[in-house]
């Protein structure tokens, strides 16, 4: 495998789809698994395979190379070319730089990660990104464009682990409605996640499934995570939530459980 110039690993991103596509032009590429969430220990070399799905009847050229990248304040990944300060891509290696997919044909591309001996406990993080050659544009745009598609790695190392606080319940508006939302602290080193449901009853004794919101929160990051009351049936829209409302449950991330009892007022 080539090694990559320095670049920040990446195990996992808020894209949250079984696979992500991209088209501009001719191209139009479909990458599986979207992102990476996986654990190695210091000493040890991570080796993982995505596929490279060319959806287009064209064979077609990509450059691919790593990246580091950060969560903007809705939580997108920002992707950058540049070295991030403990940045982790200088161990990762790639199987090439440049590879050409025939039309309506796939290829596996493997990556590794060569965690040093000495490396402490945390989560390496960076990109793969895929870029297609530039294409000419259509209509009075001047310039070509490309398509780009980020595969997201989360790799922990050693027994790196969340810890998420919760530091309020509060309420956010969201498509027209005030929904509920945690306010969660991230105080581990790798990134954490949500998960479960809990149970809400408002003034008017409506009871409510409450699921929250599965996007990431890195270390050091404070984030609000939305609770999405879920539909009584398909096609039935919850309804709405007659304040003050009251909370209960445990929600989970990763072997961290998170008890909550709260009354939200509006």
């Amino acid at each position: 495998m080539k090694a990559l110039a320095p670049i920040r690993m990446l195990l996992a991103t808020t894209l949250m789809l079984a696979s992500l596509s991209a088209m501009a032009q001719e191209f139009a590429l479909v990458v599986s698994p979207p992102r990476f969430e996986d654990r190695a220990k210091p000493g040890t070399t991570y080796r993982n395979v995505f596929e490279l799905n060319n959806t287009s009847p064209k064979a077609a050229k990509f450059i691919v190379e790593t990246a580091d990248w950060a969560l903007d304040a809705q939580g997108a990944p920002v992707f950058s070319p540049s070295l991030a300060q403990d940045s982790c891509r200088p161990w990762v290696g790639i199987e090439a730089s440049e590879i050409t997919v025939k039309g309506n044909g796939k290829r596996r591309f493997r990556f590794e990660v060569a965690v040093p001996a000495d490396a402490p406990r945390g989560e390496c993080r960076f990109a793969i990104m895929i870029e297609g050659e530039p294409q000419p544009a259509r209509g009075n745009l001047p310039i070509p464009i490309s398509g780009r598609i980020g595969v997201i790695v989360y790799l922990a190392i050693g027994d790196a682990a969340p810890k998420l606080v919760v530091a309020e319940t509060r309420g956010v508006d969201m498509h027209g409605q005030r929904i509920p939302a945690l306010r969660v602290r991230n105080e581990g080193d790798m990134h954490g996640r949500l998960d479960g449901y809990l149970a809400g009853v408002d003034a008017k004794n409506q009871r409510f499934v409450l699921v929250p919101d599965n996007s990431p929160i890195l270390p050091g990051v404070t984030r609000d995570i939305a609770l999405y009351p879920q539909p009584p049936s398909d096609g039935v829209q919850p309804p709405a939530i007659a304040y003050p409302l009251r909370i209960k449950g445990r929600l989970d991330a990763e072997r961290q459980r998170i008890d909550i009892d709260t009354t939200l007022d509006r």
